[in-house]
């Protein structure tokens, strides 16, 4: 289980985050919703332990974080972030390689191998495994970028799996595949958190569904509790109207239009 008891960050005097507390259990999927700056990926890198919260406590299976080496976290947890600089030539499989090396010394062991095709395969990038890195559409990075952080976990279904927006770059294909890996993940045991901005992937995939503005959590619970019109509005300042799919018993957004005055357009240009 991932646990976090009121968790504070804040930089110069500005707090990003403010009083935190959630519960992830093995098996389950949640989704972290919000508008830009309302702390979405602050908390991710606190809970990949990548920064150090100003006070607050993190445990993952019952052991505090920051007790944690290293190497022995990177077996247990791995963070998919927006940003991937790469600077170098490295072949795709090169970097998706890269996962691995958390698991041996000197020499890869043939598992390392064998996971290392699997997740490939897994997020359709084995046809281009050649190809260097830097060559590659965003969203073909996107995913060699999955297949690296899979590759990380692969064989440890204890883990804390992070991805942070992890379909932004990608057709709706890929999207929808992205999101049914996390989910089958989940239901191998792994604890999955992910930072969406689509409502409605929120809707279909999410166990459960955390709403954050402004550094707090507002609302948490499964998308029928907080996925309704009056917490969509105070999240993100839009109307909407959320019905029930019949096909997926689940909440389905509408958003409605938003129309600005003619005369301050006009203005504007």
């Amino acid at each position: 289980m991932l646990r976090v008891e009121k968790l504070n960050y804040d930089v110069k005097g500005r707090k990003l985050l403010k009083d935190v507390s959630l519960q992830v259990r093995k098996g389950e999927m949640v989704v972290l919703l919000g508008s830009n700056g309302a702390g979405k990926s602050t908390l991710m890198r606190l809970l990949a332990c990548d920064q150090k919260p100003s006070s607050g406590f993190i445990s993952l299976n019952r052991q505090p974080l920051d007790e944690y080496d290293q190497r022995t976290l990177a077996r247990c947890r791995a963070l998919l972030t927006q940003q991937q600089q790469v600077s170098l030539a490295f072949k795709v499989r090169e970097i998706v390689f890269m996962g691995r090396y958390p698991h041996f010394d000197a020499v890869a062991q043939p598992q390392d191998y064998t996971i290392v095709d699997e997740v490939m395969e897994l997020c359709g990038i084995s046809d281009f495994s050649d190809r260097v890195y830097m060559s590659l559409s965003g969203g073909e990075q996107q995913r060699v970028q999955l297949a690296r952080v899979l590759a990380q976990i692969w064989d440890n279904p204890d883990s804390l799996l992070l991805l942070d927006e992890p379909i932004s770059a990608l057709d709706m294909h890929y999207q929808q595949k992205v999101l049914a890996i996390a989910k089958a993940l989940s239901r191998r045991g792994y604890m999955v958190v992910l930072v969406l901005h689509d409502l409605n992937f929120a809707a279909n995939y999410a166990d459960r569904i955390i709403m954050l503005k402004h550094g707090r959590k507002l609302f948490d619970g499964t998308p029928m509790e907080v996925l309704n019109a009056k917490n969509i509005y105070t999240v993100f300042s839009v109307e909407a109207q959320v019905e029930m799919n019949p096909k997926t018993l689940r909440p389905y957004v509408k958003l409605e239009e938003m129309t600005l005055d003619g005369q301050l357009v006009t203005n504007i240009i």
